[in-house]
This record gives structure tokens, sequence and C-alpha cells, in this order.
């Protein structure tokens, strides 16, 4: 490359040119008078003047390389100057960080030494080369908004992980994050710094003066005075803490804003290229200029827009000769940027559609054709790697003009399909990361984005009363409320049509991408694209904890609505041609795509568990259904895989045990970095501090040690493999029976969708959630403001100082309001507009039918993803709590239909055996719970086929025992709430003014009970003689657990406040105590649903368990009444105590449950069931009838003395509570409470006194009436019955128990 067309032949890309001039006329080159004028046109002078035609030289295409030479050479002595050593500056000419030993902490510095991430608590470095004279600048892209210092420091600075750049003398720094300076001191400074923000950094060594710039507006003078003299030089620095990362720009690139008068950036521009390369471009553009016709035999001008070339030998030979100068010129990053990129964004200025440009085409043919390969890769490369750049640190204007341009360029490179697919299968995915292309990012500072012009009028909603629930009086909006409101809202719609017209060309972008029609010079792009879109999801999946290598979430929610609209147009565009298919309304992933192993799902976690175990477990099944048949070979390869992948994590789980635990995370990290340079290429430097010995501690790093790494490669599949040809059907190998024939759409489309509801499950979902901060931000300032204005009109006229505090109060929420609206304004279009509600919803609908026509093929169900339920569950979650504010789900299509499906979902999957993860398990159990405790979502759990409903009931009866009961419960008392004894309270009475909460919660949804599930229930309880039993003894189970827990716990707490010192209870003791409490409650709640539900469980002995199970309910009642209801017991100071975090626990919740159930025992029942159910309480020893007094505020006279003089406390009474509790209800139990002392006064009068010889030895509570067989071991019926429940083996000789027989004590003699 370093002789450049010597002599007469011309070495690039073979072109020959011939001395013989007849062979012109024969190859089609112009006359020599007409080549001649052409030439001297092209290649004009520097000063653009044409010599007159008498003294200019006669130009061949034999001595042009001679006269391009020269012309090149003109201004280069002048430059040659420039190379000197420049004074003021001290170190490198190419500056970048100092890796070696300029740095503190653990950093992780990208391969062009410019980037860094943070990887410690403070980290900080400085850059190579230093400055003592003079004024400089350089710039810092800003990639994380997070917590840095950015300025400058001397070589005597030294940091640490607490003190980095500006925490010591001779360091000065800015930080954007807390809007402060930096010089040991600290004072406010500048303006809030943003991802996609430019920072500029200005030295003035001759006045002592340090300022900085952000995107290119000045905020003043930071520092002056500072210390110069001897030994005083100033190297760039920053520090910054985990996670957050920036890149530099010395001047490596040409500055963002160079606008600074005087400022030199502290490495030289590539001046005499710089010239060189303009030049060459003004001769490319008089080429294209400049026509020639041959039949009038002159020179015309054209229209430069259209050109093309067309094959005339004259213009070729000419650009070949440019190109021999300008290629290598095109692979310097500088160049491209400051040359060729500013010249291809000149083309698209002119406006109109991209396709009405296509010179740049012809150029992208040009470079092909008269470049050597690798100076084109690198070339598009760097062009890309500026774009991407320049879209990324662009400022939002009002028109978002500049993100507009860059697009634009960007989609009139890929519109070249050879350039399309290198970069598709080189860059895009590999050294760029292109999400960024798809990203709209959100302005923290509204006024530079011009929100205020475009959203004048700011409005935000006040339906929200101080507890922060929404009020129910819905107030009539007054005339001057509505008309801010629609002027807000014209102001949103401006907005939207902006971003839309971003949106439609980020969409034009991915069209390109997925184009499968373009299979000229090998594959079609789609095909690439599938394959890099597979590996990004790979790593984002695999890499759930390696910050550097995961996409950012905000990129993620851009991509994929992005995706999801390119996806559809084509889905439907297949539709179009093929009518046989779906169309993408009625899209879905089929299930053999999670079998057949053409697709793969890395380690993702499958609803059967490992795939290599259910290839084992399941390959009959395969065999059978799908015809897929698992070669032995594969099943002892995928086991050896798992041992080999065991010894890997324990080889590097050794090594991350040496001193160097540093070394070890540096492998781990030699991946692409998402967070570091603004192009996001590679971060695999790995600077730590803590890894180098205390005697040497600047000594620069060994080589890191190489840890195997095991990473599934993604294979390179063609198409024939994904789509599939004569009698192979790609990606649809193995279709199941009950899948229909009917074609879906292209299999290509199908990978992309399965990769769409992947993408949502790893970071979409959570992003969707953590925006809403915004608009509950909103929220509170308005309730703050509203309360401030009454305030204001209370403020009585003579209090002048605290009317002028609350107008300030006033006049800072409305400023933030003002701020936050337009922010939200922003939010709403770009992430919770309708469009992208519909997206999500779109999505749920996919996963729904994905979920259902997966669980059609029986055992096969068990190989689909784990993440396409766990997307069912939150893309719900996030249309009815996230777009709410702004959307309505309701207003959906098929929303109704939508419901009941993904209801029969939960209830049908929430205790599929075939589903054996328990996350996953807990998540269908929570979502099913959160779906019955809104009356919409539980009107579509009762519109599901009759026969799924009692399937989910019988699951939900299913024992306690070895499984998450807690959530099935919460089920069951939800499903009650609102039957049960003054059980139609949202909040609990004492709560209600004490604690604001979001009314949101599903906890605190009103009650609505469901009579059509409760039906379903008592017909199993009644009809299943099992069931009914076996379940009620696990609740009793449970039930005497959380309480004995409930009371151990309180115990503790009473005796830790009790104590002199001072202490502090454990919150999670208090929050397990407080779980406790609420496990009782609900668990003596679905006892009386069942009660009331099916009484004769309890109450018919004709039902062998009955008296058993009415025994160890009277059993429990009194226990928990007589802990509860005791004067001044422990329960009652825990209660009175009003910690924080037992806020739940009180007397009103557990006692009315209780209640409920005694009433509907001894009052609500037949005359022999009352008998019954009165004579096994009475017979109960733990009775006591003051326990029941208690309940209506009838203290025993002993206690009323006692505590008469030392307090006027109020006892509990369910008279006090007429608001939850009905007269109707009172009145039971005032009868209940008659009932219970006439017939306890008859038993004590009846009951003979028995020996304690007589008394069971285990309860010592009833007479013997029991025998066992085979030992003649006694005890009472009560006793013996419930331990026959749970075990078989004898009290006393552990013989196992083979009957039990009556036993009536003979008279004695």
């Amino acid at each position: 490359m370093t002789s450049r067309g010597a002599g007469t032949t011309f070495s690039r890309k073979n072109y020959r040119l011939s001395t013989e001039p007849e062979k012109s006329k024969v190859t089609g080159i112009v006359n020599s008078r007409l080549l001649n004028d052409y030439l001297h046109r092209v290649f004009t002078n520097a000063d653009g003047n044409q010599p007159a035609a008498a003294y200019r030289k006669h130009l061949t295409f034999q001595n042009l390389q001679e006269h391009l030479d020269r012309l090149l050479a003109e201004e280069n002595g002048s430059e040659d100057s420039r190379d000197q050593v420049v004074e003021g500056r001290l170190g490198p000419s190419t500056v970048v960080l100092d890796h070696t030993s300029g740095f503190e902490g653990l950093l992780l510095v990208d391969d062009d030494l410019l980037g860094v991430i943070g990887h410690s608590n403070f980290g900080s470095i400085r850059a190579t080369t230093c400055v003592y004279k003079g004024k400089w600048i350089y710039e810092v892209l800003i990639s994380s908004q997070g917590l840095m210092q950015i300025g400058w420091c001397t070589l005597n600075c030294r940091f640490n992980q607490e003190e980095g750049v500006g925490d010591t003398p001779d360091s000065y720094a800015y930080d954007g994050n807390r809007v402060r300076k930096w010089n040991v001191t600290t004072t406010n400074y500048g303006k809030s710094w943003a991802a996609g923000d430019i920072v500029s950094c200005l030295i003035d060594l001759d006045e002592g003066t340090i300022a900085f710039c952000l995107n290119g507006i000045s905020l003043g003078t930071a520092f002056d005075n500072i210390t110069r003299g001897a030994g005083m030089a100033y190297f760039p620095a920053i520090s910054l803490s985990f996670k957050e990362s920036v890149a530099f720009n010395f001047g490596s690139r040409p500055l963002r804003y160079p606008l600074v008068e005087g400022y030199r950036p502290l490495q030289d521009p590539p001046v005499a290229d710089l010239v060189k390369a303009r030049k060459l471009l003004g001769y490319l553009k008089s080429v294209i200029h400049i026509g020639i016709d041959v039949t009038e035999g002159k020179l015309v001008e054209k229209d430069t827009s259209m050109w093309q070339l067309q094959g005339e030998p004259t213009v070729l030979i000419t650009l070949a000769h440019i190109f021999n100068y300008f290629s290598p010129l095109m692979c310097k990053v500088y160049l491209v940027e400051d040359v060729l990129m500013t010249f291809l964004l000149s083309i698209l200025e002119r406006g109109g559609a991209v396709e009405a440009h296509p010179l740049i085409q012809q150029l992208l043919d040009l470079m092909w054709l008269l470049m050597e390969e690798y100076e084109v890769h690198e070339c598009l490369k760097q062009l890309l790697m500026s774009l991407l750049r320049a879209y990324r640190f662009s400022p939002i204007i009002p028109d978002l003009g500049l993100q507009i341009h860059y697009l634009r360029l960007t989609i009139a490179v890929l519109k070249h399909e050879k350039s399309r697919k290198y970069l598709l299968s080189n860059v895009l995915f590999d050294v760029l990361r292109s999400v960024v292309f798809f990203y709209i990012k959100s302005p923290l500072r509204v006024e530079e984005a011009g929100l205020q012009e475009l959203i004048p009028t700011t409005w935000w909603p006040n339906r929200f009363t101080k507890e922060g629930k929404e009020s129910k009086e819905a107030k009539e909006e007054s005339a001057e409320e509505r008309l801010r409101r629609r002027a807000y809202e014209r102001g949103c719609q401006r907005l939207k049509k902006r971003i839309e017209v971003v949106e439609g060309l980020q969409v034009q972008i991915l069209k390109l991408l997925l184009n499968n029609k373009d299979r000229g010079g090998g594959e079609a792009s789609r095909y690439i694209f599938l394959n890099k879109f597979r590996k990004f999801l790979q790593e984002n999946a695999s890499n759930r904890g390696n910050l550097t290598v995961l996409c950012p979430p905000e990129y993620m929610v851009c991509f994929l609505h992005r995706l999801i609209t390119a996806l559809r147009f084509f889905w439907d565009g297949h539709k179009a041609k093929t009518p046989a298919a779906l169309s993408s309304e009625e899209a879905y992933v089929p299930p053999q795509l999670f079998y057949n192993g053409k697709v793969d799902y890395f380690d993702l976690q499958r609803l059967g568990g490992l795939l290599s175990h259910l290839k084992k477990t399941l390959k009959d099944d395969l065999a059978a259904k799908a015809n897929v048949l698992i070669d032995p070979a594969e099943l002892q390869a995928v086991t050896m895989d798992d041992l080999d992948e065991d010894e890997e994590s324990a080889t590097s789980a050794a090594q991350s045990q040496r001193p160097s635990a540093a070394l070890a995370i540096g492998g781990a990290l030699a991946r692409p970095g998402w967070l570091s340079s603004p192009t996001l290429g590679r971060a695999n430097r790995f600077l730590s501090t803590a890894a180098v010995s205390l005697m040497n501690p600047r000594r620069p790093l060994g080589t890191l040690e190489k840890i195997k790494v095991r990473t599934l490669s993604v294979e390179q599949r063609t198409e024939e493999d994904i789509e599939g040809s004569h009698g192979n059907e790609g990606l649809l190998l193995g279709r199941p029976p009950e899948e229909p024939e009917q074609p879906i759409t292209e299999n290509s489309l199908l990978e992309v969708l399965d990769g769409i509801v992947m993408m949502y499950n790893l970071s979409v979902h959570q992003q969707l959630g953590k925006m809403v901060g915004v608009s509950d931000d909103v929220n509170e300032y308005a309730m703050a403001l509203k309360d401030t204005e009454e305030k204001i009109s209370r403020c009585p006229k003579r209090r002048r100082d605290i009317h002028e505090e609350l107008l300030k109060s006033q006049k800072v929420f409305s400023e933030k309001l003002n701020h936050l609206s337009r922010r939200l304004a922003w939010i709403n279009v770009t992430i919770y507009s309708k469009e992208k509600m519909q997206d999500v919803y779109w999505l749920l609908r996919v996963c729904i039918r994905t979920i259902e026509h997966g669980d059609r093929t029986g055992s096969l169900f068990a190989f689909m993803p784990e993440f396409y339920l766990s997307v069912a569950m939150n893309s719900y979650s996030a249309l009815k709590n996230y777009f709410s504010p702004v959307n309505s789900m309701e207003e959906l299509p098929g929303y109704e239909e939508t419901l009941m499906r993904l209801a029969a979902i939960l209830a049908k999957h929430f205790a599929d055996s075939r589903i054996v993860g328990t996350d996953i398990r807990d998540s269908l159990m929570q979502a099913l719970a959160s779906y019955v405790c809104y009356p919409h979502s539980l009107r579509a759990v009762e519109r599901i086929p009759e026969d799924q409903r009692i399937s989910m009931m019988k699951n939900l009866l299913a024992p306690y025992e070895q499984r998450p009961w807690a959530q099935t419960n919460w089920i069951l008392v939800r499903l009650w709430r609102g039957c049960g004894f003054g059980y139609r309270y949202t909040r609990l009475p004492h709560l209600l003014k004490t604690k604001p909460e979001d009314a949101s919660l599903p906890s605190l949804q009103k009650p609505c009970p469901s009579t059509l599930l409760q039906r379903h229930m008592a017909d199993l309880l009644r009809s299943d003689r099992d069931l009914a039993p076996s379940f009620l003894n696990s609740v009793l189970n449970q039930l005497n657990w959380a309480f004995s827990e409930f009371i151990g716990m309180i115990q503790e707490i009473q005796q830790a406040a009790e104590r002199l010192e001072r202490n502090f209870v454990d919150s999670r003791q208090l929050k397990v105590c407080a779980t406790c409490f609420d496990l009782s409650v609900s668990l003596l709640r679905v006892l009386e649903m069942t009660v009331t539900l099916a009484p004769e469980i309890f109450l018919d002995w004709n039902r062998p368990s009955s008296e058993l199970l009415l025994r160890r309910l009277a059993q429990l009642l009194n226990q928990v009444l007589n802990r509860v209801t005791a004067e001044r017991n422990l329960f009652d100071r825990v209660v009175n105590l009003r910690l924080p975090g037992l806020e739940s626990v009180d007397h009103y919740p557990i006692l009315v449950a209780v209640t409920g159930i005694l009433v509907r025992l001894l009052v609500d029942t037949d005359v022999q069931g009352a008998e019954r159910a009165t004579a096994v309480l009475l017979a109960d020893p733990c009775f006591q009838l003051r326990s029941i007094q208690y309940l209506l505020g009838h203290a025993e006279p002993s206690a009323l003395a006692a505590a008469a003089p030392a307090t006027d406390k109020r006892h509990f009474s369910l008279h006090t509570y007429t608001e939850y509790i009905s007269a109707e209800e009172l009145a039971k139990v005032d009868k209940m409470l008659t009932h219970l002392s006439e017939e306890s006064k008859q038993a004590a009068a009846t009951t003979l006194p028995t020996s304690e010889e007589d008394l069971c030895p285990i309860c010592y509570a009833h007479p013997i009436s029991a025998i066992f067989r085979p030992c003649s071991h006694k005890s009472c019926k009560a006793c013996i019955n419930q331990h026959l429940m749970n075990n078989k083996d004898c009290f006393f000789c552990k013989a196992t128990i083979t009957g039990v027989d009556d036993f009536t004590k003979p008279a004695s003699s």
C-alpha cells in the first residue's frame, strides 16, 4: 500500500492503464483535449482557481498521479511544523487513560483506553498526558448519570476508595449528580447531568481558572487562582462509583463542542491528513458534479443527487486515482467522522425521504469497488460507530432534529445490501451495541429539551385524598381546570407526533435488518440477524449478575416495541401473500420449538425442570407424540456436559479464593461492555489496585490468568435450517398430533416472536414498573400543593411570617409539578402510550395462545420455558397497574375474553404436576390470589368452564401439609371476605386513620365474595367424605402451629420491651410475628367459611370424623379466646406497645373470627347441632365463660375492682364496632352468651367428680373411654382418634395399633 500508483501502472484492484494512445478509442476514454479539460476541472488548485488554458500543463491519466501528488503536497510543508512538541503539554501525543499506574480501586477500561466503568466503591483514573501552560479542553461523554467527579489533578494527588478527584488539594472536579464542585471543600455549581450528556472540561493555566460546559453551554468559572508554577502540571482525571461509566475524548475524534475560543484539545487533530482528505473529497464532489457530453464534446453540470456510475471508463479511472489516496485516510476515526460522515449528512440535509437520495448508495458501491476490502470494513465500522455516538450524545431539541438526522443516515447506509450484511455479520451486534439506535432518551432538564414551548400549559390530576386513596366523590372539574387539561393534552399530542417520527425511522432500520429477500451474495439479512439476536439474548439471559454485559432495561423497552412493530409488519405481509396463514392478531409460538432443539434456550429453566432431565424422562413421549428421537449418545453428552460444567465452576470458585480475586472477575468480564464507551464496545482490561502488593502499590498488573468460561455458541444456521424446504419442516420439526396443520407464518418470524417474549421477561417488565415512579411523584407533590393551599386559606391574617413561608412552599411545589408534569408527558408518550399498551396486550395474548397450545400436548408441556408463564402474568400486571393512569385496559379489544383465558390458565396450572419449579408455582399462586381480589378479574374466574372451576377448588382444598399453603388459604379467605361475621372491612378499624397505604394493593380492595365458588367448595366438602377431614385436619394443625408461634414471639417481644436497658426489637422478628397473627386470623376465617357452608362436617356425627373435628375445633377456639381475652395479659400489653410492624395485631380481627365460628355452631344451626356443639365446647377443660363475656365488654368483677383505681381504660366490646358489625349479628352474640351461661350452670350441677385414675393420661381432661388393640393401653377417644390421623403407633409402647374398642369402667365391688 506504500507505493501507490508508481509509474503508469495502477496497482489497486488490478486496474492497468496502457501507455498507447490508440487504446483510448477502443476502451471508450474520451479524446485528449476533453480529458485534459475534464481533469483540470476536477483537480483544481487549493484556491479553487484554474490557471489559464495556455499556462496549464496538459493532463492525461499517465501524468495525473504526479499532478495529484503535487496538489496534495502543496500545504503539507506548513503542516510539518505541527509535529514538533507543543509547549505547555507533557506526555505522549496520543492521549489515553493511564492503565499502568495512574489509577486507584477497581476499574474496567475499554480496548481503546478511553472508556471506563467503575467497579468498586470509588475508583479513580487519570490520563497519560498533562498540561502546565496554555488553554486546554477535553470532553467526557456521560453514559450513566450516577455519582462521578470529573476534572483535573496533579501527579502528587493520592486517591483512595473514599477520596477521589476534588477531595484532595490540587485536584478540582465537577459533580453533576449532586450538582456541586469539589476542591477539598464543596459548593453548589452547574446543572444536573443525565446519561447522554457531554461535559467539556476547560483549564486556563495562563489565568489560573478551571471551567466546565454541559452540552456546549458554559456553566461558568468553577475555580480561579489554581496552584501554578514549577512542578505543577494538571492531568485530566475522574473518580466514579460502582457501575458508573463514561468515555473520554481528548481529541482522537472531533470535539462535539469545540466552540470555546482559544482552547486546544489535549490531543492534536491529524491536520495534514484532514487537509488531504478534504481536498480529495472536493475532487470527488467535482467528479459527481461534472459530466462529459461526448457527442457535443464538452463538460456539463449535473444534478448531483441523481448521479450514477454508468460504466464510463473516464469517470471510473478518475475516481480510482482519487480513491488511491482517499481509501487509507478513511480508515482513521477522526477523518471518517469529520470528513465522510459530514459529507454524507450534507447529502441528506436537502430533506425528502431517504429513498430520494440514491447518491449515498452509489458512493457505497464505489467504496466496495475501489477500496480494499479491509479498508471498506474499517471505514464502515468507524462510520457506524460515529453515527451511534452522535445519535446517543445529541441533546434533545424540540423537533428531535438531531436524532432524526443521524437515524436517516443510518438507514441510508443500511439500505446498501452489501454494507448491511457486512455490518450485521461483524459490527452491529459484535463491536457496537446497535440497540442504542432504538432508544429515545428521556430529558432530565425539560427546559433545554424545549418542552416548555411544546407543552406551555401544565396539568396534573387532583384525584387523591390525604390518605393516598382515590377520592370517592368525583369532583366536577372547574372550567379553568378543564381548559388547562385540554391545553396540556394538546401539548402531549404535539410531542407524540414528533416522537412518532423518530420511532418510525427506528422501525425502518429493523425492517431492513429483517429483510429476507436480499439473497444476492450469500444469506439474507434476516437469517444473519436471527443468529446475532439469539446471541444477544443469550448474553442477557446468562449474565444476570454481570452488569457490563447486560443491555440496560431502558434500551430493552424501546427495542421491544420497535421489534414488535417490524415483526407484525412482516407477519401480516406474509398473511397477505398466503391467505391460509395466521394473521399477527392470532400469533403464537408452536410447542415443537421448545423440544425439537432447533432454537437454543441456553440454560433457561423449563416448566418440567432441566432440559437434560426432561430428555431422559420424556424420551418415549417425544418419540411417540412428536416423532423426535433422542440419540443415546446425546443423553450421555448432556450428562458429561453437566459434570464438566460443575468442574469448571469449581475451578473458577477455587481461583476466586486467591488474593487476586479481582483477576477472576477480569476474566469473566472480557466481553462486550454495555456501560462503558458510548459506542458500547468491548471492555476487557480490568484494573485493580486491590490485587497489587502493598510494597509496590503502583506496579502495573501482570497478564490476567485465563479462566475457562463455558459459552454456548449460537450455531450458524442457514435459511434452510430455519424455514425448511422440501419435506424438511425447519424450526417446526416434530409437530405433535394436537397441533393443527395450518401454516402459522414464516418460521424465522416465530423465532423473532419467541425472542421478543424472552426480552420482556429479561428486563422490560422491571423497567415498566420503575418508570411509574414519576407518576407517583406527581401525585405526592399534587397532594402537598393541595395541602399547602388549604393551609394558606386557613392562615390568620396577623401571621404574615407563616403566610410568607407557605407561599414559598406553594411556589416550590408548583415549579416542581410543572417540571414533573412535562417529564411525565414525555414518559407517557415514549413508554405508556396507547400504542405501547396495545403492544404489551398483544404480547399477553401471544403468551396465552402459546400456553394453551402447549397445554394440549400433555406431558410435552413440561418442555415449555418458564418465562412464557411469567410474561403472561407480568404483562397482565403491567397493563393493570402501570398503564392505567393514562389508558384504561377495559378499552382493549377482546379484553373480557383475554381475562377469562388467563384466569383459566392460572386456575389450571397453579397445581399442575407438570410444573416443578417452586418459584413459578409460587408466582402462579400469587397471581391467582391477586386475581380474586378485584371484582372484574374475579368475575373472569367465575366465567371459566365449570369443570375447571371445580378442579381449581379441589386443588385449593388439598391438605395443607407439604405444600405452600399460606397463599391458597389467602385465596379462600378472599372468596369469603364480605360474608363472614364482622368481615366487611377493607382496612382494619384501628388502622383507618394511622396508616395511609397504596390503595391499589390487592389486600386493600373492597370485599367481593364469590358465592359461585363458595357453592363449589360446599359441594366438594359434602360429597367427598375423605377430602373434608383431611383438609380440616390440616387447617387445624396449621392454626395450632401459627397461633403457638405467635404467642411464643409476643412473649419474647414483651420481655425485650420490659428490660431497663435501651434495646431494640429486631424488625424481622416483628414482621414474622405479625405474619403469624395474620395467618391465624385467615385460618380462623377459612374455618368459619367451612362451618357456614357445610356445618354437617362438624355436626353430623354419622360421619366418622365429625365428632373428632368438632372437639379439636372447640379446643383451639378456647385456647385462642383464653390467650386473647385474659385481663392485663400478654396480648393486651403487646398491643398497647403499638410497635411499628405490629400494626395489624389487635383484638378485633381475631375475636370476630372466633365469634363468627361460635355463632354459626351454637345459634345459626338446628337444635340437635347446637346441643352437640354446646356439649363439646363445655366438655373442653379450657372453656371459660368469662372469655365469651369479654366479647361484649362484661369484665370480671374482680378485674374491674382492681383496675378501677388505676385507670379508666375502656374494655374491648363488639358493641363499639357498630359500623362493622350489624345489630342482627350483635343480637346473635347476646343470644349465644345467654345460652352458654345457662348450659354451663346446668353442666356444673350435673357433673360428677372423676378420680384422677379414671382420667385420660394424655390430656387429663376427659375420662378414659377407649382401649387399644393389641396392647390394651387406654386413653379418651378424642386423643386416640386425633393421634391415629397422623400416626398408627401406640402412645406408650410404640406397638402398631390394629383397632380401638370402647372402654367402660367395671362397677366397683
